[in-house]
Parts: C-alpha cells; structure tokens; sequence
C-alpha cells in the first residue's frame, strides 16, 4: 500500500527533528517543524499579496492586508488540516473554532499591532513582519492545542 503524502511529510518532519543537535529533538515537535515550513510558505504568499494590492495596485492597507491575510489563512488551514496535523474530525466544527482563532489573531495582531506599527513610521512591509511573528506563536498554539487537537 502507497504511503499517502501527509504520512510522508509527517515521517519528514519527525526525521529532521529527531537530527536536532543539543537535545532539541526532545523539544521540538514534528507539527512545529511542519508548521514552520506551511506557514512560512503561506506567510510569502500573505506578503505577495499585500504587496500587489498595496504598492501595485494602491489599495488601502486595511483592506489590502485583510485580503492578502484572508486568502493566505485558508490555504494554511488546508496544508496544516491535511499535511501537518493529518486531522480526520468533521471540517464544519473544527473550521467554526479556526475561524474564531484566526478572528481574534486578525484583530491583535493583524489591525492593531500591524496598523499601529505603520502609525508610528514603521514601514508596512517590516510592520507585518514583525507582527507576522507575534501571530506565528499564537497560531501554532491554538492549531496544535485547540483547533487541531486529538479527541
């Protein structure tokens, strides 16, 4: 029997981790690494996006980021749901509980951090980096632990 390609990135994943140096491979879990990888995937298209509508098109940053974040999230949540996390439970419950993650990570981080950061003279391009990185913590918890978790 074939072994399917979220079984493979999984296998990946847990294989890299467990070459960690300095007892890391106790630490860090094969879903970080795999979350690590998607979102940093997701997270360029996220700034693609934003730079196209922003600087190529000139749409106003709130609605600008709030598309590139809304497309660049639902792509996350179908790599991780099927890559990363391998979730077999019923997609309309545990999207209910994502969205409301991503809800609550859009208003902290997204609007506010992102939009007071540019307020203050930050470059908007460095201003979803930096809170980009603030979400990323968020987001990997609440996947692992809330959304994604084992019943």
């Amino acid at each position: 029997m074939p072994v399917l390609a979220p079984e493979r990135f999984h296998r990946w994943c847990e294989g890299v981790v467990q070459s960690l140096p300095f007892g890391l491979a106790n630490i860090v879990a094969p879903t970080l690494l795999g979350f690590c990888l998607i979102n940093s995937f997701t997270f360029g298209v996220d700034l693609v996006l934003l730079t196209g509508l922003r600087s190529g098109f000139g749409v106003p940053y709130p609605v600008a980021v709030t598309v590139a974040y809304a497309c660049a999230f639902g792509l996350s949540y179908a790599l991780n749901r099927y890559f990363n996390f391998r979730s077999h439970a019923p997609v309309g419950p545990q999207l209910t509980v994502y969205i409301v993650v991503v809800v609550v990570n859009y208003l902290a981080f997204i609007l506010a951090l992102s939009t007071l950061l540019t307020d203050l003279g930050v470059d908007y391009r460095i201003a979803r980096l930096m809170a980009g990185a603030c979400e990323a913590v968020y987001m990997y918890c609440a996947l692992r632990w809330v959304v994604f978790r084992k019943s």
